[in-house]
């Protein structure tokens, strides 16, 4: 399997140290800059835009993971590559022309996914799988962080995994909701490669050392 990768999302971060806390997870055994935008729409809250992802980018020194709920994504797809997203993953139930958006987000020099709710089926990538970098799963319902991990993710891990594996694909597997030091393991297993944390990390006394600790579960 790939190596496992740790995405601490940036939602959960002091937005009065926003540079404090990008260079906090420059400096640290996380991959990536998990992004999350939120519209009010596709989702119950607001989060950031081009503006703050700009800002982040400015001091990132890691990959930005920008993932995109929010209606009709493709309306802003070449707007969130320019400031600086490098995987662009967006929900499945948001967009009508999937195929396309996933092509759009290539096009505009980034890596592309797609992102499925809790209670969305598996079955909907079938004959999409091939063109994803990788696939998101919500462990959790989206809009708001700090929510309780919903258990019925494990199984949908095992059985994504199963899918990509038969098709004879890489495609990563992203677990967004809920992820910390207690079940990241149990997520390994289940077959899952790429971790969002958001609150386990922020919240935490002690971010740079709770990130190791995902990181080396993890890869254990």
């Amino acid at each position: 399997m790939a190596s496992k990768l740790i995405a601490p999302s940036m939602l959960a971060a002091d937005f009065g140290n926003l540079q404090r806390d990008t260079e906090m997870v420059n400096n640290s055994y996380a991959d990536w800059f998990h992004i999350d935008v939120m519209d009010g729409h596709f989702v119950p809250n607001i989060s950031y835009g081009m503006p703050v992802i700009a800002a982040i980018k400015k001091h990132a020194t890691k990959p930005l993971d920008v993932h995109l709920m929010i209606e009709q994504p493709e309306r802003y797809i070449e707007e969130f590559a320019k400031v600086g997203a490098d995987i662009i993953t967006v929900h499945y139930e948001s967009t009508v022309h999937l195929h396309r958006t996933l092509r759009q987000i290539k096009d505009a020099g980034c890596k592309a996914g797609i992102v499925l709710n809790i209670t969305t089926p598996l079955n909907v990538l079938e004959d999409i799988l091939p063109e994803c970098y990788m696939i998101l799963l919500m462990s959790i319902n989206p809009g708001f962080g700090g929510q309780k991990f919903e258990d019925i993710t494990y199984k949908r891990i095992k059985n994504l995994r199963k899918m990509i594996d038969e098709q004879g694909l890489d495609t990563r597997i992203e677990i967004d909701g809920g992820v910390t030091d207690k079940n990241i393991e149990q997520l390994v297993a289940a077959g899952a490669d790429t971790f969002v944390a958001g609150s386990h990390v922020f919240k935490s006394d002690n971010p740079t050392a709770t990130i190791k600790t995902l990181k080396a579960l993890a890869n254990s």
